[in-house]
């Protein structure tokens, strides 16, 4: 097939060439009505391309890249990212697209990836699980190939840095402010790692809440630690002492942690402590503990994730994106206070 049918098709439909190879390889950011006009004179000239027409045509694998550096440690236990990879996964498969997962557990086998995933033909474009300060290498070494490049969590440097996250700052804010309208005085939080942006903006949604009341910002009462259940145990045991009566844990896993900490200690949630989360995720000690917690919608991320790629891929000259997702407080018992008589 030639390049001049493609073009053929584009003349008579009255629209660009990359118009028609959006509509060919099903992908999104076409109107309905382009959509359908281009489809028209398709079936008008019989015009079929084939999966090896239309990668010979638009010069591209239809491949996609997800990268997990080596600072996500906790990729094969966290529950977080098999749903990221649902959502990812859902997408290409919708927009005809093959997804290659690259994990790249140390710093060696980081560097030796990058002349692999720049290598002319091999992406179309690459997703950068990131948010961790020992990323913006990476990130910088990758913007550096002009490969088509989507950071999944907000970088340390945003300038010219195409990237999609939720408003971390603004979810722990509402987190903080729902303890302190249902009369928590002491309320402690759990971050995570400080060395990302993800823990850095929770910490500081939960300074701005307290700083914006009449209750006194206590250091103390912030405790640093690691997104796991173990790490949640640990902080609690330490934030224990001082004797808090609520908590904020920057993820679902820590407030899992913490609230069994609470109990080993002979007391009680949410009548000595109450807890709230981050993350809401599908897993049974969630709703077992009916956990208080900020529902980000993983899977969704992951799918608007390759809808913003894709549209970065097809997008003749260069554009800065920046998605940010909402959140949802979801109210359960582990806060002392029951909305709408849930249960």
């Amino acid at each position: 097939m030639s390049a001049l049918r493609l073009e053929d098709i584009a003349k008579k439909a009255g629209v660009s060439r990359s118009t028609v190879s959006r509509v060919i390889n099903n992908q999104p950011n076409v109107s309905d009505s382009v959509r359908k006009k281009v489809l028209e004179v398709i079936n008008l000239t019989g015009f079929s391309p084939n999966a090896a027409a239309r990668t010979l045509v638009s010069q591209r694998s239809n491949t996609i890249g997800l990268v997990l550096p080596h600072s996500v440690s906790t990729f094969f236990t966290d529950p977080y990212y098999p749903h990221l990879i649902k959502g990812i996964s859902q997408a290409c498969n919708h927009y005809d697209f093959t997804l290659a997962l690259f994990v790249a557990g140390t710093k060696e086998y980081q560097e030796k990836l990058l002349p692999r995933l720049s290598s002319k033909g091999f992406l179309d474009g690459v997703i950068l699980q990131s948010g961790h300060h020992a990323d913006q290498s990476l990130i910088l070494d990758l913007k550096q190939t002009n490969l088509p490049l989507l950071v999944a969590g907000r970088p340390l440097n945003e300038e010219e840095v195409c990237f999609i996250d939720i408003d971390n700052v603004a979810a722990a804010e509402k987190a903080v402010r729902h303890l302190i309208i249902n009369g928590r005085k002491r309320i402690a939080t759990i971050t995570g790692p400080l060395t990302s942006t993800v823990g850095l903006d929770r910490m500081n949604g939960y300074r701005n809440a307290i700083g914006g009341s009449s209750q006194k910002l206590i250091d103390d009462f912030i405790q640093e630690s690691d997104f796991t259940e173990i790490g949640g145990y640990k902080a609690m045991n330490k934030l224990l002492e001082l004797q808090p009566d609520a908590i904020f844990a920057a993820s679902d896993m820590m407030a899992i942690g913490a609230i069994r900490a609470i109990r080993d200690s002979g007391r009680e949630v949410p009548k000595d402590i109450a807890v709230v989360g981050f993350d809401d995720l599908p897993i049974p000690a969630v709703n077992e503990l009916q956990l208080t917690t900020i529902r980000q919608p993983v899977v969704q991320f992951g799918f608007k994730a390759v809808e913003t790629l894709i549209e970065l891929i097809e997008n003749d000259s260069p554009i800065v994106k920046k998605v940010l997702m909402d959140t949802e407080l979801i109210v359960r018992k582990s806060c002392g206070f029951i909305k709408n008589n849930d249960w």
